[in-house]
């Protein structure tokens, strides 16, 4: 726990996905950066925006994929390979179907769930043990609207309580920077419920 935490927010790069459900993820990112400091820079190299921060004493790398969200993969493992991050020291934030809004859920390892930018992240980076918010979103109610539905802006209640949402998972930001990832969930889990 000793090198830096590289944070990821996921979303679709461009004004035209700015405020759509997809992009929590850079939602988070951008509250992060508020909260904590750095700011943003276009590493074309690495296909991402990147930003240094330090929360609770440790060095922090935020990056934002400059790729379209399905792209996310290779942007993810080429931060990580640059500032040698190994994927255990992996914190992605990314918008959740299966999730309502105002619920966020800090989780450790286990499957995509479907997520096209988790997908790709998980073809790049073999080691699957990382964190990860998962930004609930809700869900159209039929997988014909999925595509619609998360690229397109939430209303003005639930993007509130999405916000709301991502404030709580910034709030524990410095748990999981020290490590303490059990008190971090058991904070932002039961605030939730």
């Amino acid at each position: 726990m000793s090198g830096p935490l590289l944070i990821v927010g996921l979303g679709n790069p461009g004004p035209k996905y700015a405020e759509t459900r997809h992009n929590a993820g850079f939602w988070f990112l951008d509250r992060v950066l508020q909260r904590f400091g750095g700011d943003l820079r276009a590493q074309s190299k690495l296909k991402a925006e990147t930003a240094r921060t330090v929360i609770e004493g440790r060095d922090c790398v935020l990056a934002r994929p400059a790729s379209f969200m399905n792209e996310s993969g290779l942007p993810v493992r080429s931060v990580l390979d640059y500032f040698r991050i190994p994927a255990a020291d992996l914190l992605v934030a990314y918008d959740e179907l299966d999730l309502p809004p105002g619920i966020v859920r800090l989780k450790q390892g286990g499957g995509h769930g479907g997520h096209n930018g988790m997908r790709d992240i998980f073809r790049h980076v073999p080691d699957h043990e990382f964190l990860r918010f998962r930004i609930g979103i809700g869900h159209p109610g039929s997988k014909d609207r999925v595509t619609g539905y998360v690229l397109g802006r939430p209303g003005a209640d639930d993007e509130r309580s999405i916000r709301d949402a991502i404030d709580r998972a910034v709030d524990v930001l410095p748990e999981i920077v020290a490590g303490r990832i059990a008190p971090a969930m058991k904070a932002l889990h039961t605030a939730a419920d």
